[in-house]
């Protein structure tokens, strides 16, 4: 399976009583699916999979492949302890998503060995297709990230660590030790910030937060990295991400909550975001207005 495009990443939504709101998430999927990604990725991190226990994240997976009704493939995260990431592998499998982005496991420290043989515990339970993700506590060495490459179903490597040295030289390692169709993802928060220096490295797929919220600004600056167009991409990086990456630095957790407010104050009730993130402060949403607007007026001029 290859991917191509913009990613998509879907917030969960949530009901007042605090549960998850199925129409608003199939609604919510529908309309980014009708602006053209190159897939889906629900209850991932901007999904709060931190925050879903294994039944209602099956539920969310499940809306999710019937909203997309196909047209992308649909992958869904798996993470935490080994035993209960098998179980949300499990329950992906059986909502119907196409593939898996596993995330890093508890944050406890740990080798580079004992997390490659954390992703083979969860890989080897499944047949589903597995994108790796590199952050946090789950870091790799190029050794380790060819380890897991070798394994069957892991089609690809997601970097959310941003050590560039360390990602050149486990792209190059992966490159010439695994035959196979293999792709690499930037997985940085507002990933288009540094995509043009993956880019340089040779990973050209990332993920989109902001296609949650304003698709028409998330394909314009994909169009423009992928045609080459550095007057767009660096004015779009000076106009809207840069003043967006400097809100959401402000308090920890807003690469969630900014996102979530985002797609509220554009019309859909997805609700606020569950413990232990905060929902943005009035004056904050104030400020991600300005910056919205700003890049609705750069790809309109």
């Amino acid at each position: 399976m290859q991917l191509d495009g913009v990613l998509f990443f879907p917030v969960t939504p949530f009901t007042p009583d605090g549960e998850v709101a199925e129409d608003v998430l199939a609604e919510h999927v529908k309309h980014g699916v009708a602006a053209g990604p190159g897939g889906v990725f629900v209850a991932c991190g901007t999904g709060e999979f931190h925050a879903l226990e294994p039944e209602e994240f099956e539920r969310a997976v499940r809306v999710a492949v019937e909203a997309t009704a196909g047209r992308v493939p649909v992958f869904a995260g798996a993470g935490g302890s080994a035993p209960l990431a098998r179980k949300f592998a499990a329950a992906a499998k059986r909502a119907g998503a196409d593939g898996l982005l596993l995330l890093p496991p508890y944050l406890v420290g740990c080798p580079a060995g004992g997390v490659a043989r954390y992703v083979a515990e969860v890989v080897n339970s499944t047949d589903l297709p597995v994108i790796v993700y590199q952050r946090n506590n789950a870091v790799f060495t190029p050794e380790a990230a060819v380890e897991v490459a070798k394994l069957p179903n892991v089609i690809g490597f997601k970097d959310g660590l941003g050590d560039m040295d360390l990602m050149q030289r486990i792209v190059l390692s992966v490159r010439e030790s695994v035959d196979k169709p293999f792709q690499f993802f930037n997985g940085l928060p507002t990933a288009e910030m540094t995509q043009p220096a993956y880019r340089g490295i040779g990973v050209e797929l990332y993920s989109s937060a902001v296609f949650c919220f304003a698709p028409e600004i998330s394909l314009a600056f994909y169009n423009a990295v992928t045609a080459g167009d550095t007057e767009q991409v660096n004015a779009l990086l000076h106009g809207f991400y840069k003043p967006l990456v400097e809100l959401r630095d402000k308090v920890p957790g807003y690469a969630v909550s900014l996102v979530k407010a985002a797609v509220v104050r554009g019309g859909l009730d997805v609700g606020g975001v569950r413990a232990p993130l905060l929902d943005p402060t009035e004056e904050h949403l104030v400020e991600l207005d300005r910056i919205i607007e700003a890049g609705r007026k750069l790809i309109a001029s």
